[in-house]
């Protein structure tokens, strides 16, 4: 059975920033990734240094290309379908029938969003329906916007976007779930509130043109933020003990770490800064931090 110094679950941004960390440090590395980025249809990457605009294929592709260079990095296309602590290290097992054994894992799996049962959402989804005012909002910005979400969530966001565009529209797909102080807020700053049920998003290609509300009503849109709700795209971190916070993010320690020793995360599955750039720092930082450990391990 190949063994490793490091096995790192999930090869996008992160994964390849840590293989990179870790490759120059001349660790025995193997990283393993399924190809199913949450940002697939994300048209441009935005707000990164050196790649602002880019298309983020081309981002990970080239990471994946310079990684390679480091003899001591291998990257598998397949599937991990489980893990298990065997004394002193970790075995894996893939989809395609595989096994590996490492002394670390790095887990940098993504989060997954749960799309609301609202036809045409998912397929704007990254493309006019929007996460990040910061990766998104300045192409989009002074154009007619909406958001959908309730209660403080839809306060919080309100404030933010409005800072974007002036011709901004609250969406909270029923009662709004608002104090009557947030309402009062809300609307001193010509922000539009409606509670109206959202029938379906219109688009072409994934651009937004309407939101077509219950009853037939329709309001002219360019873009969309919306928070849905987030799972772990990998569930082999909480079935090995992982711990999970209040978020469903895993938790970790200044380091990196997880709850259990020798398992480190890094990337969407920590934080809910969910950027190309914050991406590639964790998962640099956390190439670092594992490799400080197995030299306290071994000096």
């Amino acid at each position: 059975m190949p063994s490793f110094d490091i096995i790192i679950i999930g090869g996008s941004y992160a994964g390849l920033s840590a293989a990179m960390s870790l490759g120059r440090a001349l660790r025995n590395v193997l990283v393993i990734d399924s190809g199913t980025p949450c940002n697939t249809q994300t048209p441009h990457s935005h707000n990164f240094i050196t790649h602002d605009g880019e298309v983020p294929g081309v981002i990970a592709r080239k990471a994946r290309e310079q990684v390679m260079r480091y003899d001591t990095v291998t990257f598998l296309d397949d599937l991990v379908t489980s893990a298990q602590k065997l004394d002193s290290q970790f075995e894996i097992a893939t989809s395609a029938g595989k096994s590996f054994t490492a002394r670390k894992l790095l887990f940098t799996t993504g989060m997954k969003d749960i799309m609301p049962p609202i036809p045409g959402f998912a397929a704007c989804w990254g493309i006019s329906v929007l996460h990040c005012p910061y990766c998104h909002g300045y192409e989009v910005r002074s154009q007619p916007t909406g958001i959908i979400a309730q209660g403080d969530m839809a306060f919080e966001i309100s404030r933010l976007i409005r800072h974007w565009t002036k011709d901004l529209t609250l969406f909270t797909n029923g009662p709004s779930g608002l104090s009557a102080e947030q309402s009062k807020r809300i609307k001193a700053h010509n922000i539009r509130i409606v509670e109206t049920e959202i029938d379906r998003v219109e688009h072409e290609n994934g651009y937004i043109k309407e939101l077509r509300l219950a009853g037939g009503a329709t309001v002219a849109l360019k873009a969309v933020y919306a928070r849905p709700a987030l799972v772990q795209h990998c569930a082999i971190p909480e079935a090995l003990g992982c711990e999970v916070n209040e978020q469903n993010l895993l938790k970790i320690d200044m380091f990196q770490k997880t709850t259990v020793p020798g398992i480190f995360a890094a990337g969407d599955n920590t934080t809910m800064m969910r950027a190309v750039s914050l991406a590639v720092s964790s998962g640099g930082f956390a190439g670092a931090a594992i490799n400080k450990e197995l030299i306290e391990e071994w000096f």
